[in-house]
């Protein structure tokens, strides 16, 4: 069996590889934490950002809320997020045109994300892509956040493949970490706040966005060309 002809799935991360959300997040988890009373810098934002924000709040506020107050906290929150985006959707470049490629390959694809499906729905409305992404998994589908492998164990699962016939493509050292987890392969996204040191285990890593990836370069990456 030729490369070409190995079974692949291509499961996206959706923060900082399909929408460049960095200003987004960081500005409504800022605006959320003072009308709190709290405070958030930039470099604890970093230090959360690719996970869930229940998990977030539970593992680093001091005395943090309870669940239901965590909750109001992120249902509101993100609702200020999904204002901003709509408003101008900062869509990372390249990401409908490999997307395309791959839908016109006839590649499987899945987005996991940390984030809640909301958000998710709205990138894949913003980016026209509802009829190539056949599985979704989001942050509500899983009890287990990255670094866990939970999300890409249940794309693996909806595209009918093994995870070890999967690429993700991520930007987030815990999402590298859940790919790895779960036997997938990985394209490291040096998105905004990241470097490439903080992405080193991933099996390539590819400057700023996704306008360098390619189907075969996603192949080769699966056929171990990379190790």
């Amino acid at each position: 069996m030729t490369i070409a002809e190995q079974p692949l799935g291509v499961i996206f991360d959706m923060d900082g590889v399909l929408i460049d959300s960095y200003d987004a997040h960081l500005k409504t988890w800022q605006i959320c934490c003072e009308r709190h009373g709290r405070s958030c810098t930039e470099a604890e934002f970093l230090a959360g950002f690719g996970r869930t924000s229940r998990e977030v709040i539970r593992e680093t506020w001091q005395n943090p809320p309870s669940d239901e107050d965590i909750a109001k906290f992120d249902a509101e929150k993100e609702q200020l997020y999904r204002d901003l985006v709509a408003a101008s959707f900062p869509c990372m470049p390249g990401a409908r045109e490999l997307i395309q490629s791959l839908y016109d390959l006839g590649i499987p694809m899945a987005i996991g994300s940390s984030g809640p499906p909301k958000n998710v729905e709205l990138t894949i409305a913003q980016l026209n892509i509802r009829q190539q992404i056949t599985t979704v998994i989001t942050g509500a589908d899983v009890e287990r956040g990255k670094p866990h492998p939970d999300v890409f164990l249940k794309c693996a699962q909806g595209l009918g493949l093994p995870a070890e016939h999967c690429i993700v493509l991520e930007d987030a050292p815990v999402g590298v970490d859940a790919a790895l987890a779960a036997g997938s392969w990985c394209l490291g996204i040096v998105s905004r706040g990241r470097t490439v040191d903080q992405l080193q285990r991933a099996h390539h890593r590819v400057l700023h966005d996704l306008t360098a990836v390619t189907p075969a370069l996603l192949r080769r990456i699966v056929s171990g060309e990379f190790l």
